[in-house]
């Protein structure tokens, strides 16, 4: 059946139907609607918001059918009866889950909380199930009935789209994640650490000496995310694991994601490559901070600088002319609203006030290729070559190799460059260092992992890309993000459009002695006014 719709949407196609198809129509409609009528008058169908009296009896027969276990019958009050069912017949055959009670609560128009509760009986085990759950009730497409709209998170709020719930023996033991000082990591503690220590125990769980208990489990049957346990039947003995997340930045990271919707932020110990927080504020479980794909605006520029420098374009106190427009192969680039020209501006000038016109000027100029800057990053910063070994899933970063419009926009972090907080952080950490250090969240040695190796950078250039970040910390656009914060400091601001957002992407990253974090945000802006706190916040801490 199809999704509802909006009561001006279904009113206006059934005019049009009925007054082009006639008596026709009329018994069609009257035959979908059930209706016998007489002498070629169907019975009208219902249209707008279902009425408080057909939202009550809805509701009331799609709960008493699912609390006998008959999937069929209750998928048939829903939108979608062939995945209702399905899911609802898991509940029952595959979650185990039964002694169903289902308690309405107080309608709020179309919208009905409630609570479930019932037992879940494996192996012979069993133990209490309890939540809290919320449906709309929709009119019907082709019917004009009053239907539950159907979302997977009817049967549970855990659900996405393709998930399942499955009761059986565990997949991997259960483990006690610790972080650098031997705390134990809980998602109670870190909420944001949830995906990633299930992550872990799907990797590691075997490893670690532990053994599996019975456990009702999200099983997230699209795609490769690990199983999001619900309920524990039977427990089994944790193995112990080592991580490298320090539990201070790591509080820091979790308070400062939540002020912003969408934001993600990573930490990590530029002299080891260890991470020290990841945090997201997402909701959908996505690890956005290892495994977000966006355009990292600005902050890309430290790689533009660094190929500027390698290939003797420029220096830091060499020329790099700020325009108020340059013209790349027939396409126009502009910097920020407000930004004063400076044609005798230096790249360190240049770089603290993120000029993108003195960088797309600039890339034109010999040696440079089409590939240069995919070399700086693959050769130099370890990125784009798809052999990152963090310990979970996390994507390397992507620099193509490109030709007209797209090679400018990529020297200012736009066009087709992709990269994750996770690859910035490392990016400042090389920047700053000059060695390459794959970040990873699990010793090696665990399992003998080959870390991904890279060239590093020249001495040179490093104190060059240092000192532009020292500046852009105390003097640049990072400068009010980064106020109060003592020791050795630096940063880089961006900001990024992508396509069909209203607003664009914040991005910054930044060090403070021996820790380097990047953060991005959805929330709009340059760089400093909502990544940059982020950032400040973990840089805090100190690791």
């Amino acid at each position: 059946m199809g999704k509802g719709v909006k009561a001006a949407v279904i009113g206006g196609v059934f005019a049009a139907m009925v007054g082009g198809a006639g008596y026709g129509a009329y018994n069609i409609m009257s035959a979908l609607n059930g209706g016998g009528g007489t002498s070629g008058v169907a019975a009208e169908k219902k249209s707008g918001p279902p009425d408080k009296d057909e939202v009550k009896e809805t509701t009331a027969k799609f709960f008493a059918a699912w609390e006998k276990g008959e999937a069929a019958t209750a998928a048939s009050y829903t939108n979608n009866d062939t995945a209702a069912e399905q899911l609802l017949t898991a509940f029952g055959d595959d979650a185990h889950i039964t002694d169903v009670k289902i308690t309405p609560g107080t309608a709020s128009g179309t919208t009905v909380p409630y609570t479930v509760k019932a037992k879940v009986a494996y192996d012979g085990k069993s133990e209490p199930l309890s939540y809290s759950g919320k449906l709309k009730v929709v009119r019907g497409l082709t019917t004009g009935r009053p239907l539950v709209d159907w979302q997977p998170s009817v049967v549970h709020p855990e659900l996405k789209k393709d998930d399942t719930l499955v009761t059986e023996q565990s997949a991997s033991p259960p483990i006690e994640a610790v972080g650098r000082d031997g705390s134990v990591l809980t998602k109670e503690k870190y909420p944001s650490l949830g995906p990633v220590l299930d992550a872990l125990r799907e990797k590691y769980g075997d490893k670690a000496g532990g053994s599996p208990g019975v456990e009702l489990v999200v099983r997230h049957t699209g795609g490769s995310a690990p199983d999001t346990p619900l309920l524990t039947l039977a427990k089994g003995k944790p193995g112990k694991l080592t991580t490298t997340i320090s539990p201070s930045a790591q509080s820091a990271a979790e308070k400062a994601v939540k002020r912003f919707a969408q934001s993600s932020v990573v930490a990590v110990k530029p002299s080891t490559g260890e991470v020290l927080a990841v945090a997201n504020h997402r909701t959908d479980g996505f690890n956005a901070a290892f495994e977000g794909q966006a355009a990292p605006g600005s902050t890309m520029k430290i790689i533009t600088a660094a190929m500027l420098i390698d290939n003797g374009v420029t220096t830091m106190n060499g020329p790099a002319p700020c325009p108020a427009d340059a013209v790349w192969q027939g396409q126009k680039f502009e910097n920020l609203t407000g930004m004063d020209p400076n044609e005798n501006a230096t790249l360190a000038n240049s770089f603290m006030r993120s000029c993108n016109t003195a960088f797309i000027k600039l890339i034109d100029e010999k040696p440079l290729t089409d590939a240069s800057l995919t070399q700086e990053a693959e050769r130099r910063f370890g990125l784009g070559q798809d052999n990152w070994k963090t310990g979970i899933v996390s994507f390397d970063g992507s620099v193509p190799e490109v030709s007209g419009p797209d090679r400018a926009a990529g020297a200012i972090g736009q066009g087709q460059v992709q990269m994750s907080p996770l690859n910035m952080a490392s990016v400042t950490a090389t920047a700053i260092t000059g060695t390459f250090r794959q970040p990873y969240l699990v010793s090696p040695e665990l399992d003998d992992r080959q870390l991904a190796q890279a060239q590093g950078l020249k001495a040179s250039t490093t104190s060059q890309l240092k000192q532009m970040m020292r500046l852009t910390a105390t003097q640049g656009t990072a400068q009010e993000a980064m106020a109060g914060l003592g020791g050795d400091i630096g940063a880089k601001t961006g900001s990024a459009e992508v396509d069909g957002n209203a607003k664009s992407n914040s991005w910054f990253t930044g060090f403070r002695n021996d820790i380097a974090a990047a953060a991005m945000t959805e929330e709009g802006g340059h760089g400093g006014d909502a990544a940059g706190p982020i950032v400040a916040a973990v840089l805090r801490t100190g690791g």
